[in-house]
Protein backbone atom coordinates (compact mmCIF):
# COMPACT_ATOMS: atom_id res chain seq x y z
CA UNK A 1 0.00 0.00 0.00
CA UNK A 2 1.37 3.36 -0.81
CA UNK A 3 2.08 6.12 1.81
CA UNK A 4 0.11 9.32 2.01
CA UNK A 5 1.25 12.57 2.90
CA UNK A 6 -0.71 15.91 4.82
CA UNK A 7 -0.39 19.08 3.35
CA UNK A 8 1.48 20.82 6.59
CA UNK A 9 -1.45 22.95 7.78
CA UNK A 10 -0.02 21.74 10.96
CA UNK A 11 3.44 21.49 12.35
CA UNK A 12 2.20 17.87 13.46
CA UNK A 13 0.78 17.32 10.03
CA UNK A 14 4.45 18.59 8.29
CA UNK A 15 6.79 15.39 7.74
CA UNK A 16 4.15 12.91 8.92
CA UNK A 17 2.70 9.93 6.72
CA UNK A 18 0.64 7.23 7.08
CA UNK A 19 -0.84 4.07 5.27
CA UNK A 20 -3.34 5.25 2.42
CA UNK A 21 -5.45 2.23 3.52
CA UNK A 22 -6.07 1.45 -0.45
CA UNK A 23 -6.25 -2.49 0.00
CA UNK A 24 -8.69 -2.69 3.02
CA UNK A 25 -11.86 -3.52 1.92
CA UNK A 26 -14.01 -4.29 5.42
CA UNK A 27 -13.79 -2.14 8.43
CA UNK A 28 -14.79 -4.19 11.76
CA UNK A 29 -13.27 -7.71 12.42
CA UNK A 30 -14.52 -11.13 12.10
CA UNK A 31 -16.55 -11.08 15.68
CA UNK A 32 -16.05 -14.52 16.05
CA UNK A 33 -11.87 -14.20 15.65
CA UNK A 34 -11.51 -11.92 18.04
CA UNK A 35 -10.33 -11.88 21.89
CA UNK A 36 -10.19 -8.99 24.57
CA UNK A 37 -6.55 -7.30 24.79
CA UNK A 38 -5.96 -6.50 28.08
CA UNK A 39 -3.04 -4.12 28.72
CA UNK A 40 -0.80 -5.20 31.20
CA UNK A 41 1.50 -0.89 30.80
CA UNK A 42 5.12 -2.74 30.98
CA UNK A 43 3.57 -4.30 34.39
CA UNK A 44 4.39 -8.21 35.89
CA UNK A 45 1.83 -10.08 37.76
CA UNK A 46 2.98 -8.03 41.32
CA UNK A 47 2.40 -4.91 39.38
CA UNK A 48 6.16 -3.98 39.21
CA UNK A 49 7.27 -2.10 36.12
CA UNK A 50 9.07 -4.63 33.97
CA UNK A 51 9.31 -2.98 30.97
CA UNK A 52 9.54 0.72 30.98
CA UNK A 53 7.98 3.82 29.22
CA UNK A 54 4.80 1.75 28.25
CA UNK A 55 1.27 2.69 29.60
CA UNK A 56 -1.89 4.82 27.65
CA UNK A 57 -2.86 3.96 23.83
CA UNK A 58 -6.00 2.92 22.15
CA UNK A 59 -8.05 0.25 22.73
CA UNK A 60 -7.26 -3.02 20.82
CA UNK A 61 -8.59 -6.17 20.17
CA UNK A 62 -6.50 -9.36 19.64
CA UNK A 63 -7.22 -10.75 15.90
CA UNK A 64 -6.59 -14.80 16.00
CA UNK A 65 -4.17 -15.59 13.42
CA UNK A 66 -4.14 -19.23 12.18
CA UNK A 67 -0.10 -19.19 12.27
CA UNK A 68 -0.53 -23.43 11.49
CA UNK A 69 -2.35 -23.78 8.05
CA UNK A 70 -3.59 -26.81 9.52
CA UNK A 71 -7.10 -27.35 6.96
CA UNK A 72 -5.07 -29.35 4.44
CA UNK A 73 -6.33 -29.94 0.98
CA UNK A 74 -9.53 -27.76 1.76
CA UNK A 75 -10.19 -24.57 -0.42
CA UNK A 76 -10.66 -21.06 0.45
CA UNK A 77 -11.96 -18.36 -0.60
CA UNK A 78 -10.25 -14.63 0.27
CA UNK A 79 -13.24 -12.66 1.23
CA UNK A 80 -11.91 -9.66 3.06
CA UNK A 81 -8.20 -7.76 3.15
CA UNK A 82 -8.14 -5.83 7.14
CA UNK A 83 -6.09 -3.95 9.18
CA UNK A 84 -4.57 -5.45 12.22
CA UNK A 85 -3.81 -2.92 15.05
CA UNK A 86 -1.65 -5.58 16.62
CA UNK A 87 0.52 -6.16 13.57
CA UNK A 88 2.73 -4.21 11.23
CA UNK A 89 1.36 -6.64 8.41
CA UNK A 90 -2.32 -6.64 6.89
CA UNK A 91 -4.56 -9.70 7.20
CA UNK A 92 -6.60 -11.74 4.85
CA UNK A 93 -9.85 -13.33 6.03
CA UNK A 94 -10.49 -16.86 4.49
CA UNK A 95 -13.70 -19.10 4.03
CA UNK A 96 -13.15 -22.49 3.54
CA UNK A 97 -15.51 -24.67 2.15
CA UNK A 98 -16.84 -26.11 5.00
CA UNK A 99 -18.34 -22.41 6.26
CA UNK A 100 -15.03 -21.84 8.81
CA UNK A 101 -13.22 -18.72 8.83
CA UNK A 102 -10.10 -18.22 9.52
CA UNK A 103 -7.13 -15.22 9.13
CA UNK A 104 -3.84 -15.42 7.73
CA UNK A 105 -0.96 -13.05 6.83
CA UNK A 106 -2.24 -10.95 3.73
CA UNK A 107 0.90 -11.66 1.38
CA UNK A 108 2.22 -9.27 -1.33
CA UNK A 109 -0.53 -8.89 -4.50
CA UNK A 110 -3.37 -11.01 -2.28
CA UNK A 111 -6.58 -9.47 -3.71
CA UNK A 112 -10.19 -10.42 -2.63
CA UNK A 113 -11.62 -13.65 -4.28
CA UNK A 114 -8.49 -15.55 -4.70
CA UNK A 115 -8.32 -19.21 -3.95
CA UNK A 116 -5.80 -20.54 -1.53
CA UNK A 117 -5.14 -23.82 -0.68
CA UNK A 118 -2.76 -25.67 2.65
CA UNK A 119 -1.34 -28.95 2.38
CA UNK A 120 1.85 -30.75 0.07
CA UNK A 121 -0.41 -31.18 -3.11
CA UNK A 122 -0.80 -27.09 -3.52
CA UNK A 123 0.36 -25.20 -6.33
CA UNK A 124 3.18 -22.71 -5.90
CA UNK A 125 1.15 -19.99 -5.84
CA UNK A 126 1.11 -16.43 -3.48
CA UNK A 127 -0.58 -17.32 -0.06
CA UNK A 128 -0.11 -21.12 -0.39
CA UNK A 129 1.07 -22.83 2.65
CA UNK A 130 3.04 -26.17 1.84
CA UNK A 131 5.68 -27.89 3.28
CA UNK A 132 9.61 -26.76 2.80
CA UNK A 133 10.51 -30.39 0.90
CA UNK A 134 7.75 -29.22 -1.77
CA UNK A 135 8.84 -25.85 -2.49
CA UNK A 136 11.29 -25.33 -5.52
CA UNK A 137 14.39 -24.04 -4.39
CA UNK A 138 14.81 -20.40 -4.86
CA UNK A 139 11.23 -19.58 -3.77
CA UNK A 140 10.78 -16.50 -1.90
CA UNK A 141 8.71 -17.49 1.76
CA UNK A 142 6.85 -16.17 4.85
CA UNK A 143 5.51 -17.51 7.58
CA UNK A 144 7.72 -20.25 8.45
CA UNK A 145 7.75 -22.85 11.22
CA UNK A 146 10.72 -23.60 13.06
CA UNK A 147 9.44 -26.95 14.13
CA UNK A 148 6.95 -29.16 12.38
CA UNK A 149 3.44 -28.35 13.59
CA UNK A 150 4.00 -25.81 16.04
CA UNK A 151 3.01 -22.78 13.76
CA UNK A 152 4.82 -20.11 12.14
CA UNK A 153 7.61 -18.12 14.01
CA UNK A 154 9.83 -16.86 11.48
CA UNK A 155 9.11 -13.66 8.76
CA UNK A 156 6.30 -12.50 9.89
CA UNK A 157 6.35 -8.68 9.97
CA UNK A 158 5.48 -6.08 6.64
CA UNK A 159 7.27 -6.80 3.60
CA UNK A 160 9.47 -9.43 4.74
CA UNK A 161 10.16 -12.47 2.61
CA UNK A 162 12.82 -15.47 3.01
CA UNK A 163 14.54 -17.94 0.20
CA UNK A 164 14.71 -21.09 0.21
CA UNK A 165 18.90 -22.02 -1.16
CA UNK A 166 18.84 -25.74 -0.66
CA UNK A 167 17.77 -29.06 0.27
CA UNK A 168 20.33 -31.62 2.67
CA UNK A 169 18.25 -34.66 4.07
CA UNK A 170 15.96 -33.69 6.34
CA UNK A 171 16.69 -29.96 6.67
CA UNK A 172 16.72 -26.83 4.41
CA UNK A 173 18.37 -23.89 4.39
CA UNK A 174 16.58 -20.64 4.13
CA UNK A 175 18.08 -16.84 3.90
CA UNK A 176 16.55 -15.06 6.27
CA UNK A 177 15.34 -11.31 5.77
CA UNK A 178 18.60 -10.07 8.42
CA UNK A 179 20.76 -12.33 5.80
CA UNK A 180 21.38 -15.03 8.08
CA UNK A 181 21.65 -18.22 6.65
CA UNK A 182 19.41 -21.05 8.52
CA UNK A 183 18.49 -24.79 8.93
CA UNK A 184 15.13 -25.44 9.47
CA UNK A 185 13.16 -29.15 8.87
CA UNK A 186 11.93 -29.86 5.41
CA UNK A 187 8.27 -30.70 7.36
CA UNK A 188 8.25 -27.45 8.78
CA UNK A 189 5.28 -25.42 6.50
CA UNK A 190 5.51 -21.75 5.09
CA UNK A 191 3.82 -19.48 3.20
CA UNK A 192 4.37 -18.81 -0.62
CA UNK A 193 5.19 -15.05 -1.33
CA UNK A 194 6.18 -11.72 0.34
CA UNK A 195 4.05 -10.66 3.40
CA UNK A 196 1.96 -7.52 2.48
CA UNK A 197 2.19 -3.90 3.30
CA UNK A 198 5.70 -3.68 2.06
CA UNK A 199 5.60 0.11 1.79
CA UNK A 200 5.19 -0.17 6.25
CA UNK A 201 8.79 0.62 6.95
CA UNK A 202 8.77 3.99 4.75
CA UNK A 203 5.95 5.69 7.05
CA UNK A 204 7.01 8.83 9.78
CA UNK A 205 5.44 9.13 12.83
CA UNK A 206 5.75 12.83 12.75
CA UNK A 207 4.17 13.98 16.35
CA UNK A 208 4.81 12.92 20.04
CA UNK A 209 0.94 12.49 20.29
CA UNK A 210 0.86 9.52 17.65
CA UNK A 211 3.65 7.45 19.70
CA UNK A 212 1.44 8.16 22.52
CA UNK A 213 -1.90 6.27 20.56
CA UNK A 214 0.49 3.63 20.05
CA UNK A 215 0.99 3.13 24.02
CA UNK A 216 4.92 4.48 24.11
CA UNK A 217 5.22 6.92 26.52
CA UNK A 218 8.73 9.58 26.70
CA UNK A 219 11.25 7.72 27.50
CA UNK A 220 14.32 9.87 29.28
CA UNK A 221 17.93 9.66 29.03
CA UNK A 222 19.56 7.99 32.15
CA UNK A 223 22.31 10.79 32.04
CA UNK A 224 19.73 13.69 32.47
CA UNK A 225 18.56 12.37 35.60
CA UNK A 226 20.39 12.65 39.30
CA UNK A 227 22.00 10.14 41.01
CA UNK A 228 19.36 9.47 43.35
CA UNK A 229 17.07 8.38 39.83
CA UNK A 230 19.52 6.76 37.78
CA UNK A 231 23.20 4.90 37.83
CA UNK A 232 24.19 7.23 34.86
CA UNK A 233 23.09 10.21 36.64
CA UNK A 234 24.88 13.73 37.92
CA UNK A 235 27.73 15.06 37.21
CA UNK A 236 28.21 18.41 35.78
CA UNK A 237 27.73 19.71 32.46
CA UNK A 238 26.69 17.05 29.60
CA UNK A 239 28.24 14.23 31.31
CA UNK A 240 28.73 10.46 30.00
CA UNK A 241 27.84 7.41 31.67
CA UNK A 242 31.45 6.08 32.64
CA UNK A 243 29.84 2.79 32.39
CA UNK A 244 27.81 0.03 30.51
CA UNK A 245 24.31 0.81 29.58
CA UNK A 246 21.42 -0.05 32.46
CA UNK A 247 18.46 0.20 33.75
CA UNK A 248 17.13 2.64 36.63
CA UNK A 249 18.17 -0.68 39.01
CA UNK A 250 21.39 -1.04 37.71
CA UNK A 251 20.76 -4.17 35.07
CA UNK A 252 22.12 -3.97 31.64
CA UNK A 253 19.97 -1.77 29.66
CA UNK A 254 19.67 -4.45 26.73
CA UNK A 255 19.30 -7.79 29.19
CA UNK A 256 21.79 -10.42 30.12
CA UNK A 257 22.67 -12.56 27.30
CA UNK A 258 20.11 -16.06 27.18
CA UNK A 259 20.57 -17.42 23.74
CA UNK A 260 21.49 -21.15 24.39
CA UNK A 261 24.62 -21.38 21.98
CA UNK A 262 24.38 -25.34 22.21
CA UNK A 263 21.09 -25.52 20.96
CA UNK A 264 21.04 -22.52 18.14
CA UNK A 265 24.34 -22.50 16.85
CA UNK A 266 23.96 -26.05 15.42
CA UNK A 267 21.46 -24.34 12.92
CA UNK A 268 23.32 -21.36 11.82
CA UNK A 269 25.13 -21.66 8.52
CA UNK A 270 25.78 -18.76 8.40
CA UNK A 271 25.65 -15.72 10.71
CA UNK A 272 23.81 -12.11 9.76
CA UNK A 273 26.01 -9.19 8.56
CA UNK A 274 27.03 -7.28 11.76
CA UNK A 275 27.12 -3.49 11.43
CA UNK A 276 29.64 -1.25 11.02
Amino acid sequence: MPNKLYKPVTPGRRFMSVSDFSEITKGKPEKSLVVALNKKSGRNFQGKVTVRHRGGGAKKIYRIIDWKRDKYNIEARVEAIEYDPNRSANIALLVYKDGERRYILAPNGLKVGDKLLSGEGADIKTGNALPLKNIPLGTMIHNIEMQPGKGAQLVRSAGAAAQLLAKEGVMAHLRLPSSEVRLVSSNCYATIGQVGNIEHENITIGKAGRKRWLGIRPTNRGVATNPCDHPHGGGESKATPGRPSCTPTGKPAYGYKTRNKRKNNKFIVSRRKKKN
